[in-house]
C-alpha cells in the first residue's frame, strides 16, 4: 500500500461504520468502564510499595541514569524490567531497573508487557 492509499473503515460489533484506526463512541465507553473496574480493585499505588522510601531510590537511580534506555532522552520513570507483581525482592532489585521517559514507559514497555515480554 502507498502512503496515499486509505484504508477502509470497518464494521463496529454495534453495527456502525467506523473509520479505520479509530473506535466506535460505543467501544470508548467500554473501554473507559472496563479500566474504571480495574482501578477499583486495584491497590493504591503507596500499597504497591510506591512511598517514600521508593521516591528517594527513584531519584538517586535517575540521578546515576538519567537517559531513556530506549531513546537516549532524559528519562523521568525507573521501570522495573521483570513486573515485580508484588515480589519484594524484584522491586527493590537495582539490577532490575531502568530508566525510561515517559513516552517509552507508558507505549512500549506496556504493550511488551501485555505481550507476555518482560
Amino acid at each position: 500500500m502507498t502512503s496515499t492509499t486509505r484504508r477502509p473503515p470497518h464494521l463496529c460489533t454495534c453495527g456502525k461504520v467506523v473509520p479505520h484506526g479509530t473506535l466506535c463512541a460505543c467501544q470508548v465507553a467500554s473501554r473507559r468502564a472496563r479500566n474504571a473496574r480495574h482501578d477499583a480493585r486495584r491497590p493504591s499505588a503507596r500499597q504497591r510499595g510506591y512511598d517514600r522510601r521508593w521516591e528517594k531510590a527513584r531519584a538517586d537511580f535517575l540521578a546515576q541514569h538519567p537517559c531513556c534506555a530506549m531513546c537516549e532522552a532524559p528519562a523521568t520513570v525507573v521501570d522495573h524490567v521483570i513486573p515485580h507483581r508484588g515480589n519484594a525482592r524484584l522491586f527493590w532489585d537495582p539490577t532490575n531497573w531502568q530508566s525510561l521517559c515517559e513516552h517509552h514507559h507508558n507505549s512500549t514497555k506496556q504493550r511488551q508487557e501485555r505481550e507476555g515480554q518482560p
